[in-house]
């Protein structure tokens, strides 16, 4: 039987960025229910949180799986049962949950884990700093031209 051992960072954005999941427990009723979702497809989620406009997914890939049907059946199962039960729609104002279609993935170290963790799991403390779009758009440039060979 194969062993596998890979970790993925997975972070998506609720559609144009809008901030959907503007309150604690929202978010943490969204969380739990893609935790939920997830384990019952054998998608194994180590870690995750977000804030009102985006989540992060610290996820172990199965032998069978590969990162586009993992990101294709948390994103649109969660969009769907957001736009359905009652008390997360009310977060909503009346408007339809959608997330983005972009997301990102990258891969994690086992020496890295711990620090993910933390970063996954203090993310409404981060955010007070700095917004999720500022932040992306540094990381994208650090990524982009800190590692390009050009």
């Amino acid at each position: 039987m194969p062993f596998i051992k890979v970790y993925i960072h997975f972070v998506w954005s609720t559609k144009n960025r809008v901030p959907f999941l503007n309150t604690r427990d929202c978010r943490n009723k969204v969380w739990k229910h893609i935790r939920e979702n997830a384990h019952k497809k054998g998608i194994f989620i180590d870690q995750i949180n977000g804030y009102a406009d985006h989540c992060h997914c610290l996820i172990s890939l199965g032998i069978d799986q590969n990162i586009q049907k993992i990101i294709q059946l948390i994103k649109g199962e969660s969009s769907f049962w957001i736009n359905r039960d009652p008390e997360i729609f009310s977060c909503l104002n009346g408007m339809k949950f959608e997330w983005q279609d972009e997301y990102f993935a990258v891969s994690v170290s086992e020496s890295m884990l711990e620090i993910i963790r933390n970063y996954i799991i203090n993310q409404e403390e981060h955010h007070k700093k700095i917004s999720f779009e500022e932040e992306y758009k540094e990381f994208i440039f650090k990524y982009r031209f800190k590692n390009s060979p050009f």
